[in-house]
């Protein structure tokens, strides 16, 4: 299985960066993973909210292959502890899907034609974080994942 995580906008803060690329590293060890990052819309200071999401819609969707599985990182999503996320992505591998795919949208959120699509849904916290912090999280939890799906001590660290 292949895992993607689809963000809005660059990373400016090399201490993000450098975190998100050591989990990147590690996460090949267990499968191929990609981060995609599509570049922050271009906007004019009379762009509303609602115009840069359905720009950031459009990027995002083009990323997206009918076969694959996505899952949106958003509040109203399913929780699940680090053990619970681990077998969502055993299931996952277990249906042979080829592509994963996990979404994290831009400052204002999704558009409501991501939403449209009916994919899946997964929070990872009733807090609000920026979208730059849960690229470290959500980085570090496929790890952690991985690292319980193969019985490695990480988890209880």
């Amino acid at each position: 299985m292949h895992i993607n995580l689809i963000v809005i906008g660059k990373t400016d803060q090399s201490s993000v960066r450098e975190l998100v690329n050591e989990y990147h590293k590690r996460i090949q060890h267990f499968t191929k993973f990609n981060m995609i990052e599509i570049p922050d819309v271009k906007t004019k200071k009379n762009t509303s909210e609602k115009e840069q999401k359905a720009k950031e819609a459009e990027l995002i969707l083009k990323h997206i292959n009918k076969a694959s599985v996505t899952v949106l990182l958003d509040e109203k999503g399913k929780e699940f502890t680090s053990v619970q996320f681990s077998s969502f992505l055993q299931k996952k591998m277990n249906t042979g899907i080829k592509t994963l795919n996990f979404i994290i949208g831009g400052p204002y959120g999704f558009d409501q034609s991501i939403y449209d699509q009916n994919f899946q849904k997964i929070a990872l916290s009733k807090m609000t974080f920026s979208h730059q912090m849960i690229r470290i999280f959500m980085t570090e939890q496929i790890y952690r994942g991985f690292t319980i799906l193969n019985n490695l001590p990480y988890h209880h660290h």
